[in-house]
């Protein structure tokens, strides 16, 4: 082991991922990887395959590559992009004894790389923050699952700490408001949370005996939603609805991104043409499970959304940019870190 590093802090930052590039082979490589994840598809190994290498992949990634032409910029993935400049930002606040990382659960950096060079000097702790406000086994899951399964292999296996989930941490909540507070709220006639979807089966999980269309966490948080998805992803809304001092009526919570009918509703590209049609003309989205623009921020609300919107006789579907490389959004994973680093007390 690498005497000098071995009473250092290794700090991962993971996120989902990106194609190296917006051509179709490389969109069908990283579709390929993600939709192969048995925790990202949960269906029965067989049916998963069929679908996903048969129909999804091979029909998707022409399609997909479309969009991610629309997003690149000359600087590459904004998604890369951010999370370079975020990992700069945490580098500089948690200063010595700190060596900040970038991985992709899928895609480049590819996060087994990156924990082998973890590995390969010699860190005595490592802390890993899957990128995802809200838990769910499809993004922190995968996560934690592909870090122990890597590290269980090597000889010498350093303290390893991973944050779950951190929907509720003050500083990201207000992180979020301060993006809002940048637009002038009274404008518009529609404020709506948009949240990536996921299989309704998925959340049920979380939850036995519990059927996630008969919860009552879009009121309030219950006992058993801590790890549920849909619960968190409310309780992020009430959080921020809050520090804007927004009036219930005035906001709403949606889901995007679904592929197929059975996942969590209501679904925000439905909204947005409810919306429309009863009158609305501006309507201000946020999207506060995704911490980085991304093809979901930039493209389907900013892009795609607006385009339903204007169809159907509205003005403009307004995107809050994500938290990025926000100094509050930094200060929030310095608290992070630091509480999985130093003792109780200590920090």
């Amino acid at each position: 082991m690498n005497s000098s590093k071995s009473h250092q802090t290794a700090v991962l930052l993971v996120n989902v991922g990106t194609p190296g590039s917006p051509a179709v082979p490389d969109v069908r490589k990283y579709l390929f990887q993600f939709l192969n994840d048995r925790r990202v598809i949960d269906l029965p190994w067989l049916a998963q395959k069929l679908l996903v290498n048969l129909i999804i992949v091979p029909f998707r990634a022409p399609k997909s590559s479309k969009l991610y032409h629309r997003l690149w910029t000359d600087d590459g993935s904004p998604l890369l992009v951010y999370s370079e400049q975020l990992k700069e930002k945490l580098q500089q606040s948690l200063g010595g004894g700190f060596e900040v990382f970038i991985g992709m659960r899928y895609g480049q950096p590819a996060l087994s790389n990156v924990l082998e060079e973890i590995r390969s000097q010699g860190f005595g702790k490592i802390v890993v923050v899957p990128l995802f406000p809200q838990y769910a086994s499809s993004t922190t899951g995968t996560v934690a699952e592909a870090v122990m399964r890597q590290a269980s292999r090597w000889y010498v296996m350093p303290e390893i700490r991973i944050i779950p989930q951190f929907y509720d941490h003050p500083l990201m909540v207000e992180a979020f408001a301060d993006r809002a507070r940048h637009y002038d709220l009274a404008s518009y006639d529609h404020i709506l949370f948009s949240y990536h979807g996921l299989p309704n089966r998925q959340v049920d999980k979380t939850h036995p005996g519990i059927e996630t269309r008969e919860c009552t966490c879009s009121e309030k948080m219950p006992e058993h939603g801590h790890f549920c998805y849909r619960a968190t992803c409310y309780e992020t809304t009430r959080r921020i609805a809050g520090r804007l001092n927004l009036p219930a009526e005035r906001y709403s919570v949606a889901f995007q991104s679904r592929l197929t009918n059975n996942w969590l509703e209501p679904f925000s590209d439905e909204v947005i043409r409810q919306q429309a049609k009863a009158g609305a003309k501006r309507i201000l989205v946020l999207a506060p499970s995704f911490v980085a623009d991304c093809l979901e921020t930039i493209v389907e609300i900013g892009y795609e959304y607006d385009e339903i919107f204007r169809e159907l006789g509205g003005e403009k579907v307004e995107l809050v940019p994500s938290l990025n490389d926000h100094p509050l959004w930094v200060e929030t994973l310095r608290e992070l870190v630091l509480a999985e680093s130093c003792p109780t007390g200590d920090n």
